[in-house]
Formats: structure tokens, C-alpha cells, sequence
């Protein structure tokens, strides 16, 4: 019986040091093992917020000068893009403001604005797959002091803040099929146009009826977004909105597309080169007689700074 617990003892002993030497073993090999380097980020942040700070300023000067000219002019302008953007799961909110202002001041023309806009857009998407959300989209866009137009070199009052305005509402599909491109389609949407001023509402203009300071229409909206950065150096965003009025005119589309290529010159140094194109079925402030539609069209060109936060 000793024998036998003996020789128990010893096969024991035998199976414990195997066991041992497994283990030690495998922790050697789990020590020499490499990382993994693609482990998920648990702790990474659903908001991504900030701001692009943009301005250009430009002088000349002259006295004497026999190809002739202003004698003096001043150029500024700034263009500011605010974004906050939110992703968890299959929710997403993504919300931009676009400020730009110009303002110019020449011998010959006085002082006098060249830019004016603010523009507000909120989307919130629920994710039906990897390219297709389905949408909500608010925007609303107007411009802080009173604009003018010089038709035959006479200032004529055109606008103001929330005069026009425009907020739309509408619910759609948002087609993304690249991070750089964004295709929003609603067959029904509402936008509201609003005119608070008396003198231009009494003129009945931006399709208000006169005397009204404010209107509602039901139509079909589309918006394509599109940014990309090409490298370093060079990046282009572009934005096109797409409105067709059910109630008047359906087949005359207005449309609203703003461009910006910007070139990093240095650091903080960047050219800029901003394009808005602008046709509105209701503004009927062109033509011979100031009172027919027209494309309207914006360039404005710079070289300043560009800070990005």
C-alpha cells in the first residue's frame, strides 16, 4: 500500500511539472506575441466640432496716373464655416453655418457691401445601410444688413435682415455613396419665404404677395454636397439645392450653388476663390425694365488668412 501511494505521489508529481512546464510555455509565447494594432476605440467620441476662419484684405492706391482708375480702394472680406457632426450607431446629426461678408470702398462707388450671407443646415440621418440614410433637413439662410442694387448707377434698396429669408423643412432619402459626396431627395418639402420689411413686402417682391411679409410653399427639394481635400495643399467644397414650387411654376426650378476652392499658401496663408450661383423664379429685380428673373452671380477672389480650429 505504501508502494502504491508512493508511486502515485510521484506520478503526480510527474503530471504537475508537465503542466507547469505547459504553462510556462504558453505565457513565453504570450509575451513574444506582436500587438494588435487595428483594436477598436471604445472610447471614441461622437461629436467632431470646429471652425474654419477665413480673411482677405486688400488696398490700392494712385495719384496721378495716366492710365487713370480710383485713386484709392479697400477690399475686405471674411468667410467663417462652423461645424459640429454627430455619429453613434445608426444615428447621425450633422450641422454647418457658412458667414461670409465682403465690404468695399472706392473713390468712385463709395462704400458698399459685396457679400452677405449666413446659412444654417441641419440634417439628422438614421442609417437603412451603409450608402442610404433616411433624413430630416432644416435650413435657413439670410443675410444681416441692407443690401442695394445700382441699376443705371442708381442705389435702389433690395434687402435687409430676414428680408428675404428662407427656411426649408423636408424629409428625404440621403444617398452617401462616398465620404466626400452627400445626395439629399425629398419629393415633398416645405419653404417658407419671408420679407420683413414694409417697403419691400408692400412692393410685393420675393414672391410674397404685396402687403404679406410672408409665404409657404410645397415642392420637391434636392440638395448635393460635395467636399474633398485633393491633397495638402488644395480642397474644393461645392453645395447645389434644388426647389421646384408644386403651386407655381413647377417646371421653372429655382436653384441656389455655392463653390469654394481654397489653395493653402503656407501655414495660415491660403487663396481663396468663392462662386455663388443664384436663380430665384420670384426675384424679378433684372432685366430692361428691373422686373423679370435672372441668374445672379457672385465671384469673390483673395489672398489672406486662414486659421483652422
Amino acid at each position: 500500500m505504501k508502494k502504491l501511494t508512493t508511486t502515485i505521489f510521484f506520478l503526480l508529481c510527474v503530471l504537475a511539472s508537465f503542466a507547469q512546464d505547459a504553462v510556462i510555455k504558453k505565457l513565453q509565447q504570450e509575451s513574444l506575441r506582436q500587438p494588435k494594432r487595428n483594436i477598436p476605440d471604445t472610447g471614441r467620441k461622437a461629436w467632431k466640432a470646429g471652425i474654419v476662419f477665413a480673411l482677405n484684405i486688400g488696398q490700392g492706391s494712385q495719384s496721378n496716373w495716366a492710365a487713370g482708375g480710383d485713386d484709392f480702394s479697400f477690399t475686405a472680406s471674411t468667410a467663417n464655416n462652423l461645424f459640429a457632426y454627430y455619429k453613434k450607431g445608426k444615428h447621425s446629426w450633422d450641422n454647418t453655418l457658412d458667414i461670409n461678408f465682403g465690404y468695399i470702398n472706392t473713390t468712385s462707388l463709395g462704400s458698399r457691401k459685396n457679400d452677405d450671407r449666413f446659412d444654417l443646415l441641419s440634417k439628422y440621418g438614421y442609417r437603412l445601410n451603409n450608402k442610404l440614410n433616411l433624413s430630416t433637413l432644416g435650413n435657413f439662410r439670410s443675410q444681416f444688413l441692407k443690401g442695394y442694387t445700382y441699376p443705371g448707377n442708381v442705389k435702389t434698396f433690395a434687402s435687409e435682415f430676414m428680408a428675404p429669408a428662407y427656411l426649408i423643412a423636408s424629409q428625404g432619402l440621403d444617398y452617401k455613396p462616398t465620404k466626400s459626396l452627400s445626395i439629399f431627395l425629398s419629393p415633398l418639402t416645405s419653404r417658407w419665404v419671408f420679407v420683413n420689411d414694409s417697403v419691400l413686402s408692400a412692393k410685393g417682391e420675393y414672391g410674397v404677395e404685396k402687403g404679406k411679409k410672408a409665404t409657404s410653399q410645397t415642392g420637391a427639394f434636392a440638395t448635393i454636397g460635395y467636399q474633398q481635400s485633393f491633397n495638402k495643399i488644395l480642397s474644393y467644397k461645392t453645395r447645389i439645392d434644388l426647389f421646384s414650387n408644386y403651386k407655381l411654376e413647377p417646371k421653372n426650378v429655382d436653384m441656389f450653388i455655392t463653390n469654394t476652392l481654397t489653395a493653402k499658401v503656407a501655414k495660415i496663408i491660403a487663396f481663396s476663390w468663392n462662386v455663388d450661383l443664384i436663380y430665384d423664379d420670384d426675384v424679378t429685380l433684372f432685366g430692361e425694365n428691373n422686373n423679370s428673373p435672372g441668374l445672379q452671380f457672385k465671384s469673390v477672389i483673395g489672398v489672406g488668412l486662414q486659421v483652422r480650429i
